[in-house]
């Protein structure tokens, strides 16, 4: 146990690590970026009303002074690390004067909790059929089902979106394509709002699920197809061990210690098919905010998408990374 709690504590720091590169890097890229809050806010106020070139110029080093642009680069960084341990990005520009991480707080568990089930419900199907596959080569459903995991496989998460819009939404209209909830149900616990919510999920989730299980099933039948020839395989099947057992305890638990590692690997990507297809579904998660603020010009809320985005990727992987023992007896953690 004690050497658990130290290998925890590394990965902790590790941890800790990851989320202040990851911070620090959305900073600058935000701070670099071309397209800068106070030439936005700028253009729509002119917009409005008519301005000479002197009130302009009187707005833009006040706004500059605002944004704390007038100070060091070094300061403007502290700064940012000051307001962000708070939890305060400042005003979102696209929703003011309502805060940025109030935005993201309220999509963020939309994005979680699609990503969660997309994941689960892709990495279990994935696995487990890959692993019948591999063990029983030649059943013939197993391998009409590698076919289509081949032909599925490469095709990106936007157009298995696309195709199950026009399938579900215009073909044969019986699921809803766009939203996260019905617009006559109000947002409460209830039972019409929750059917609601996972009546309008079932598109997102599917399409992610389809992306992602051809890949979890072709790597669990390559690593299955290698493992039946292990010699404790082959002494367990002379010696009378049930099929179901050798298969689900034997085989596919060791084959699954590299797929847990190789879903930690795949976490960034995946993240990144979840903002594209909730663009596509107009889900309001993350993706469907962080796309906003990038049209509108809100480098602060693109920034607060950012920094939650690294550290809720940095977690997952970070509680990955910690069952990997407990998992693997194998894995030294002293």
């Amino acid at each position: 146990m004690r050497a658990y709690l130290i290998f925890a504590l590394k990965r902790l720091l590790q941890l800790a690590v990851v989320v202040f590169a990851g911070v620090s890097a959305a900073f600058v890229v935000a701070h670099f970026s071309p397209i800068s809050p106070i030439e936005t806010i700028i253009g729509r106020v002119a917009g409005q009303s008519s301005f000479s070139p002197t009130a302009v110029e009187s707005l833009r080093q006040t706004l500059t002074e605002l944004f704390g642009y007038d100070q060091p680069l070094t300061q403007q960084y502290l700064n940012f690390w000051s307001r962000f341990v708070r939890g305060d990005l400042g005003p979102s520009l696209i929703a003011f004067p309502t805060p940025a991480m109030e935005l993201v707080m309220r999509a963020l568990p939309w994005t979680v909790g699609l990503l969660t089930v997309a994941i689960i419900m892709a990495w279990l199907l994935g696995n487990i059929l890959g692993g019948l596959a591999g063990y029983y080569q030649n059943n013939r459903p197993l391998k009409a089902f590698g076919i289509v995991a081949i032909g599925i496989q490469p095709i990106p998460y936007y157009i298995i979106a696309f195709l199950l819009v026009i399938i579900f939404g215009y073909l044969w209209p019986v699921l809803p394509i766009s939203g996260g909830f019905a617009m006559a149900v109000r947002p409460a616990w209830s039972f019409d709002f929750i059917f609601s919510v996972l009546h309008h999920a079932i598109l997102p989730a599917l399409s992610l699920v389809l992306a992602g299980i051809g890949t979890w099933f072709l790597g669990m039948r390559a690593l299955v197809s290698n493992i039946v020839t292990e010699d404790y395989v082959t002494y367990a099947e002379l010696g009378g061990v049930n099929r179901g057992t050798i298969v689900m305890g034997y085989v596919t638990r060791n084959a699954l210690i590299p797929q847990l590692t190789a879903l930690a690997m795949a976490l960034g990507g995946i993240f990144s098919g979840t903002i594209i297809t909730e663009q596509v579904f107009s889900y309001p998660g993350l993706g469907t905010l962080l796309i906003r603020a990038v049209n509108g010009g809100d480098t602060g809320l693109v920034l607060a998408v950012s920094c939650v985005s690294v550290i809720a990727v940095a977690s997952a992987i970070f509680i990955i990374d910690l069952l990997h023992p407990l998992l693997d007896p194998r894995v030294k953690v002293g």
